[in-house]
């Protein structure tokens, strides 16, 4: 009986963790152009990818110009301006002539 509640446990945490997840994740491969401190850019076809780094980004091997890299990525808002919506104007009604 032990087993099977502490076995239904782990299903649970594990299923809210699994809903629990942060936001998708991309990525994109491609020679690194540039390093930058904060900046890594990458190119993906015939575009260049700037791409945020930071302390907490983690990099495994040589990561140098030049070099093939794969990034995953998620998109993070930065900033976000809420814009006043504009009222519909009421049609104006035609005054009849007498």
């Amino acid at each position: 009986m032990k087993k099977v509640l502490l076995v239904l446990a782990v299903v649970m945490i594990g299923s809210s963790l699994a809903f629990a997840a942060g936001p998708k994740t991309y990525q994109v491969t491609g020679p690194v152009l540039e390093i930058k401190d904060n900046v890594i850019v990458v190119e993906k076809g015939k575009e260049k990818w700037e791409i945020a780094k930071d302390a907490a980004t983690k990099v495994t091997g040589d990561l140098k110009v030049g070099a093939k890299v794969t990034i995953e990525y998620t998109m993070k808002a930065a900033t976000i301006e809420v814009k006043e919506t504009k009222k519909k104007e009421e049609p104006k009604k035609e005054e009849k002539k007498k």
